[in-house]
């Protein structure tokens, strides 16, 4: 049976998945829903300014909170890596190191994508 592309689970790399360093919300908002298939879910101004997007049930959320978004990005677990890798690539976006990585005795099939913002997401899928 195929498996329909989805978004199962994201986890940062450093501090909140929540919260993850932007400069505008508005330009996030704009790319992550043209590139990443995300919706906006929630925005709020305090205690700093925050979008929240949405895939398949899974939100990141991206703050003005003064971090350094080349220090931070997420893993995102997907189900059908390699439809999520095509829809990506039929959006124009840049796919890097295509690969198989063990972790804790347990191999899964990656790719990296660096946003215009900076923030480095490591797609996964278990193999």
């Amino acid at each position: 049976m195929f498996n329909q592309p989805k978004f199962e689970a994201a986890f940062p790399f450093q501090g909140d998945v929540l919260a993850l360093p932007v400069v505008d919300l508005d330009a996030t908002a704009d790319w992550y829903a043209q590139a990443f298939d995300m919706v906006e879910v929630e925005r709020k101004a305090q205690p700093n300014p925050t979008v929240i997007l949405e895939r398949d049930d899974v939100q990141i959320g991206f703050a003005i909170n003064g971090g350094d978004a080349s220090q931070e990005g997420a893993a995102i677990r997907v189900a059908n890596i390699q439809g999520i890798k095509a829809e990506l690539e039929s959006k124009g976006v840049e796919i890097g190191n295509w690969r198989v990585d063990e972790r804790d005795g347990k191999r899964f099939q990656v790719f990296f994508v660096v946003a215009p913002d900076g923030l480095c997401y490591c797609f996964n899928e278990p193999i």
